[in-house]
């Protein structure tokens, strides 16, 4: 098999699993070599054992999938806001010239503050509440969604503008029937973007202005010096950003196979 050839479905998981098992052997060799101490790298089997324990009893006032669904529901209502709001302004800014002269100065300007610059803002007006992980989580995914329904609104072919000024087509139909449907692949690609920026922002906030969620997991994980609690929360996060962003890849072929057919 030379460099350039491409990898069949068994080679690329032996791979993968050759990967994982490397990583897993250097991991327990590390815990058991007695340079670091179990308390703070404590072995595979160690954290494995304590996201049992975490499912099946509270820490931090809930159970494990508790946490889980907490941070679920807030990224969903920020990531969904960010959705909402994002695709028909990327759409006017397409459209209309002079929504775009407004708006970009303006988000020109946000886009460019890191979520996490957020949380002392959503502290201060939400406190503990939904409110502030949802504006964290909400600054966090509005970007792409806004960037790549303009980028692909204002790529649509230009004989298709026309034919629809032709027919008499008002601007409302021209952006619902024209541009989103030709928009929507770009559209779609950005979610992907959009759902990994918004569940990392969540994270950072449940680390600060929250009382539940698999962040504020981990903070109490860090504050009770228990790295087995802390390393079984990163892998519940990394879990769950992998299933969101299995479900957008498969949303995108599906939507990519409808319009190819």
């Amino acid at each position: 098999m030379n460099g350039g050839a491409p990898l069949t479905a068994r080679q690329f998981w032996l791979l993968s699993l050759a990967g994982a098992a490397s990583f897993l052997v250097f991991w327990s060799a590390a815990a058991l070599s007695g340079l670091t101490p179990r308390a703070f790298l404590p072995a595979p089997w160690d954290v494995v054992q304590r996201l049992v324990e975490l499912i099946s009893a509270p820490f931090a006032g809930h159970t494990l999938q508790s946490h889980l669904l907490s941070s679920i529901q807030r990224f969903a209502a920020g990531f969904c806001l960010a959705v909402v709001v994002g695709i028909p302004l990327g759409l006017a800014m397409a459209w209309f010239r002079w929504v775009d002269r407004i708006v970009t100065p303006l988000f020109e300007g946000i886009r460019f503050v890191a979520p996490i610059a957020w949380v002392p803002f959503a502290a201060l007006w939400f406190g503990t509440g939904i409110g502030g992980p949802v504006l964290i989580i909400f600054m966090g995914a509005f970007p792409p969604v806004l960037i790549n329904t303009y980028r692909g609104a204002r790529g649509v072919d230009v004989k298709y503008i026309e034919a629809s000024q032709m027919l008499g087509i008002g601007s409302f139909r021209t952006i619902t029937q024209v541009l989103l449907p030709a928009a929507f692949p770009s559209i779609v690609a950005g979610l992907r973007i959009s759902a990994g920026l918004g569940w990392q922002s969540l994270v950072g906030a449940e680390l600060i202005v929250a009382s539940s969620g698999v962040g504020y997991l981990l903070v109490k994980g860090q504050a009770s010096v228990s790295t087995a609690t802390v390393m079984s929360g990163m892998i519940a996060i990394g879990i769950v950003g992998l299933l969101i962003d299995v479900a957008l890849r498969r949303f995108h072929r599906a939507v990519e196979r409808r319009l190819g057919a």
